[in-house]
């Protein structure tokens, strides 16, 4: 039921005659189903069938929406040549079509800021460049803040920007009003104003792609089904068509809410659901009319939806809650409907009914507005709303660019993205948020269902450090841990894996309480920091990525690979994988358990990422190599604190002394009976083993090592706890201080990379030529004065009122009761005592770079206790 006055044209609502445009030129190609395939601005649907169909190309490209063409103009523009793509109808078919166009500089991410960035600074010069009309409208976007959370929300986002070209700022209620005059502004204490931000005309946007991507030599052919995909074993493809078989050296999958049917093709299932979106369109509103300029767009964070200005009417389109949205999962089951293609749902004005009441109060002219048209159409969302990117682990020369939920305002940086991967072969900078291989086999089609839900109907919740959602867990990835552990601590997610962040003890506030500031977890947390330093804890890092590595070339393959010397046997090193340009593509523990065997660790958000990147060299070198992942097949518990060794040495005949189990050794040993290959490192930085072992048998080692250890007052800890501990020994996290951003040699990691090996180690040529160059900046180390608020990592760092870098991680300090965080800033600033700020929550904190660690580690420690007795 319709309430208040918003008043509904109901001959209207399902058609798509009056789909929302600009120009008159636009308003061509939004157009009813039923007025037959449009001809402006390309070519007809079967004209490409006078052409000479092209039995070669270097990249096929499978879907012909925005992403799908921006990929393809971008390739032939950077000089590839046999560019093809293939569509399965016609161009914008799918979701491009009836998207609302929305284009903005923000993004709550890192990098992704920069893909949006590239986007928008496409859309500016692509009609200049291409001749076709845009309909590129930039009147700047607001985020409104309606409550004090929310203000602190943008105020976290403030310094996660400074530091990029992105045009933002935080403004007053004033400056609100006077951007958006038909506000009321009872409720609005902030807003987030990013001028440039705007709307586009999605047909028109991959119209002007398309005759890009034919200017500079790309094939677009359609209609084109693909109908099978035919691995060769050189890695290469046989696309095969209804109009012939295509040979590609590469494929990347485009295909939208097809995506799934074409990862079908070749066994692979893609973790995707569609997602119905609706939007709604009013006739001309007099106030709006009377406007002598476009409002810009606005987005209010609490009322979940966005809202532009539509000629002179408005759009505005809902998030709805998780319980309200609604899935198309029959097409998971069922799959997609052969014929849809330029088809919508059946809107459902009741279901956003909570969100058009928001949107009344908050703009009181739509109150008496028409409504025109309601668009309800097909939007493909990931389990955590993010697109899938890149190559795919386990299938050679096979790459995605699926799953946009925003796919137009990421089109244009991710055809740009992709193009230079592909011609350079390594990212131009890290995005490891949108690798496909975040996703395995863990991830059902219920979990991905669940999680679109809860993605979907989050897409406006406030977004707090280390955040949790909870949907769709526990997947099958849990340690033997789980059941005796998940109501004792507080659980975080890590690639499927369910692992404690802290523990409870009576008294404590338990249970997940986000916040900007120090929150219920902070006191317990120190309560663990000070069990590991003075006594002895237990972790589980089952989680971590476990790869093992043996064969006739597996010392060369693994010294091509890494920067460091390969550990001898029964003994274990930290390794780094660069890119060709001498980026850190990966860190892992490398122990050589017997002759030519390797068991290789990883984090847990890394695992397929890795695996990839090793397996893609091996095959491209020809090593004869056997890889293999064992990730799911063993448990880890870590055991770390000054005490560990005595609570160990109990349930073990061997002999665990430090002269004959010295640090960053390994070997097989039995722990209570139970098989385990034990290694003596700790990313806590004291003294530890990490004790690797059947999956099946984490229980009882846990319980063995809790048993012994009771007279030494033996208990759990966590990851928060766990972190807190390497950033005081100066331990680095790849993905914080590293990862295809940043080279070892700006990130501190001198020591682990030998320049002077003999191997031509990937990345060698790069780094001595960078070492030669200079270095521009640093990772330093700082400590801050704050009061109830810690660095988290990508704040802004700011030198005499200017932004000079940018934090990578930071937490606080429990031996020195301060704040401490990495940070990245030019090299002048870089030495002992220089004064710096730290921006969080919209303050600066003095900051001072010292010398790391702050706290020595165990094994630094016992060096110099045993020198000093010498």
């Amino acid at each position: 039921m319709i309430r208040r006055s918003l008043r509904l044209i109901p001959q209207q609502l399902s058609t798509c005659d009056s789909l929302p445009v600009w120009n008159t030129a636009a308003a061509a190609t939004r157009r009813s189903l039923s007025a037959g395939p449009s001809t402006q601005g390309e070519e007809k649907q079967s004209a490409f069938l006078g052409k000479r169909w092209k039995d070669t190309a270097e990249t096929v490209i499978i879907g012909g929406g925005c992403i799908g063409v921006s990929l393809a103009y971008h390739l032939a523009k950077a000089g590839m040549k046999d560019v093809v793509l293939l569509e399965k109808s016609e161009l914008t078919a799918g979701s491009t079509w009836h998207a609302a166009g929305l284009t903005t500089y923000f993004h709550p991410g890192i990098n992704l800021k920069k893909i949006h960035y590239y986007s928008i600074k496409l859309y500016e010069r692509l009609e200049e460049e291409t001749g076709q009309a845009v309909g590129f409208h930039q009147p700047g976007s607001i985020r409104i803040a309606s409550t004090p959370t929310r203000v602190d929300e943008l105020k976290h986002q403030m310094t996660r920007a400074h530091w990029h070209p992105t045009p933002q700022y935080l403004v007053e209620p004033e400056k609100v009003q006077e951007l958006f005059p038909l506000l009321n502004m009872n409720k609005v204490l902030a807003g987030l104003y990013n001028p440039g931000d705007g709307h586009i005309d999605p047909y028109s946007l991959t119209m002007a792609l398309a005759a890009g991507a034919r200017k500079y030599g790309a094939q677009l052919y359609y209609p084109a089904e693909v109908t099978g995909l035919i691995p060769q074993p050189n890695g290469t493809w046989d696309v095969v068509t209804a109009h012939g078989t295509i040979h590609a050296n590469r494929i990347v999958n485009a295909a939208g809410f097809w995506a799934r049917e074409v990862g079908k093709l070749i066994g692979l299932p893609h973790p995707l659901i569609p997602v119905h979106h609706q939007y709604v369109v009013t006739a001309t509103v007099p106030e709006v009319k009377a406007l002598n300029r476009e409002l810009p767009v606005l987005r209010d964070l609490e009322g979940s939806y966005y809202l532009r200005q539509e000629r002179d009417g408005l759009l505005f389109g809902p998030y709805e809650s998780q319980e309200k949205m609604k899935l198309q999962d029959s097409w998971v089951t069922d799959g997609v409907p052969p014929g849809f293609g330029k088809e919508l749902f059946e809107s459902d004005l009741d279901r956003i009914m909570d969100h058009v009441e928001a949107a009344m109060d908050m703009v009181p002219v739509l109150r008496n507005a028409d409504i025109i048209n309601i668009v309800s159409g097909p939007i493909t969302y990931s389990p955590d709303i993010l697109p899938m990117v890149g190559p795919h682990q386990g299938v050679q020369n096979y790459w995605v660019a699926i799953g946009f939920g925003y796919g137009i305002i990421h089109a244009g940086g991710i055809g740009k993205f992709l193009s230079d991967w592909i011609m350079s072969g390594e990212p131009q900078f890290d995005l490891i948020e949108l690798d496909p291989n975040r996703y395995g086999r863990w991830t059902t089609t219920q979990y991905t269902a669940l999680k679109a839900r809860e993605s979907y109907g989050f897409n406006n919740i406030v977004g707090y450090p280390k955040e949790e959602r909870f949907a769709g867990r526990p997947t099958e990835r849990t340690s033997g841990l789980y059941e005796e552990l998940k109501t004792k601590c507080s659980m975080g997610f890590h690639a499927g894996w369910e692992q404690p962040h802290w523990f409870y003890k009576p008294g404590d506030d338990t249970g997940y309480k986000p916040s900007f500031r120090r929150t219920n977890w902070f006191e317990p947390v120190r309560r663990e920091y000070k069990q590991v330093m003075e006594k002895v804890g237990v972790i589980d890092l089952t989680p971590f990525g476990k790869f093992t590595v043996k064969g006739k070339d597996s010392i060369h393959l693994l010294d091509h690979l890494f920067a460091n010397t390969i550990p001898k046997v029964g003994f274990t090193n930290i390794s780094h994988i660069l890119t060709p340009r001498g980026r850190v593509y990966a860190e892992l523990t490398v122990s050589q358990l017997s002759p030519g065997e390797f068991l290789l660790i990883t984090g847990s958000g890394s695992e397929l990422h890795d695996l990839r990147w090793i397996e893609e060299v091996a095959v491209r070198g020809k090593y004869n190599t056997d890889i293999a992942n064992v990730t799911d097949e063993i448990g880890v518990l870590g055991i770390a604190g000054p005490l560990a060794r005595k609570v160990l040495q109990k349930l073990t005949p061997d002999d665990l002394g430090n002269t004959s189990f010295k640090f960053l050794q390994s070997r097989k040993l039995n722990i209570a009976g139970i098989p385990v290959t034990a290694i003596r490192i700790s990313y806590t930085g004291e003294l530890g083993w990490e004790l690797y072992h059947k999956r099946q048998d984490t229980s009882a080692l846990y319980r063995a090592l809790m048993q012994a250890g009771q007279e030494e007052g033996i208990d759990n800890f966590g990851t928060y706890a766990m972190n807190a501990l390497r950033l005081e020994k100066g331990f680095r996290a790849w993905g914080a201080e590293m990862n295809c951003d940043t080279n070892p040699l700006e990130a501190g990691l001198q020591y682990f990379i030998k320049l002077n090996k003999p191997a031509d180690f990937i990345g060698k040529q790069a780094l001595t030529k960078i070492k030669e160059k200079g270095l521009q900046r640093k990772l330093v180390y700082l400590t801050l004065n704050t009061d109830n608020v810690d660095p988290e990592g990508n704040e802004s760092v700011w030198h005499n009122g200017k932004v000079v870098g940018n934090t990578t991680s930071g937490t606080y300090s429990y031996s020195t009761n301060q704040s401490l965080a990495f940070a990245y800033v030019p090299v002048e600033l870089s030495t002992t005592g220089q004064k710096l700020e730290v921006e969080l929550l919209g303050n600066k904190y003095p900051a001072t770079v010292i010398q790391e660690p702050l706290v020595l580690t165990e094994p630094t420690r016992s060096r110099k206790q045993r020198s000093a007795a010498v």
